[in-house]
């Protein structure tokens, strides 16, 4: 089985541990961390934080003059382009 890398704070727990104290792992999701519900050595969830808001709105037009879209942007592929997207 392959190991997976999380570059966020994050903890491991079994499905127990987490109805035994839902509390305390709420508070820590609030705290910024990631939980890993584990059930018979399986992951079955990841419960993470959701991200505030941003107290800014995004900057309209952020990348103007930067490229241009050609006009057959939305043209339709090839045939060879859609044999290799569909394993042909």
């Amino acid at each position: 089985m392959g190991r997976f890398w999380y570059t966020v704070a994050m903890i491991t727990i079994n499905l127990s541990d987490l109805a035994r104290d839902l509390p305390h792992y709420l508070t820590r999701l609030n705290e910024g961390e990631t939980v890993v519900v584990m059930q018979d050595d399986r992951p079955i969830a990841e419960l993470k934080p959701i991200p505030l808001a941003a107290d800014q709105l995004r900057p309209y037009a952020l990348c103007a003059g930067m490229f241009t879209v050609p006009d057959d942007f939305d043209a339709p592929l090839p045939d060879a382009v859609l044999a290799a997207f569909e394993g042909a």
